[in-house]
């Protein structure tokens, strides 16, 4: 069974309200202010996200046709925050005391921006040319997003590792 427009972008606009709560959650909870600014940032996109989806939808029910006007991010795209990543670095700072809390939070939030990135893909791969057009974007952004989140997550759970970037070798001192 193959799913609508419509019912592709009423989906949609339930995965974006899921992330969306997860960041407004977040924001209450995370204590290290560059930590609380990137989930105030991502929540602020969600909604963006929520606002575009209804106005697709809005034009979907009124004409029967989808114009996939152009989505912008404030989050920088996988690429640019991989290679900013000694900047990101020395600025993400945060107590030991509240990093099991923030790191709680900031898995639910890559579970659920996991989640999100699966159905556009999986929109992108169904869908006709017009669906494809409207949410390829929002794979793009998503990819993004996992890659801020995962970040904030590799910093404050200190593996040892940044981006796949061995930060210290305890043998090689």
């Amino acid at each position: 069974m193959s799913i609508t427009m419509e019912e592709a972008i009423k989906m949609a606009l339930e995965y974006e309200s899921k992330v969306k709560d997860v960041y407004c959650e977040a924001e209450k909870q995370v204590t290290d202010p560059t930590g609380k600014h990137v989930v105030k940032v991502l929540a602020n996109e969600e909604q963006d996200h929520l606002d575009y989806l209804k106005s697709r939808l809005d034009e979907w029910q009124k004409t029967g046709k989808v114009t996939a006007v152009r989505l912008e991010s404030m989050v920088p795209t996988k690429v640019i925050i991989e290679s900013e990543v000694d900047k990101l670095k020395d600025r993400m700072q945060s107590p030991s005391s509240h990093r099991d809390s923030e790191l709680k939070m900031l898995n639910k939030a890559l579970e659920v921006e996991m989640e999100t990135s699966e159905f556009y893909k999986k929109m992108v791969d169904e869908l006709t040319e017009e669906g494809q057009k409207l949410f390829a974007r929002f794979v793009e952004i998503e990819e993004g997003h996992l890659a801020m989140v995962q970040a904030e997550i590799d910093y404050l759970s200190g593996p040892g590792y940044w981006f796949d970037f061995r930060e210290f070798d305890l043998a090689g001192g």
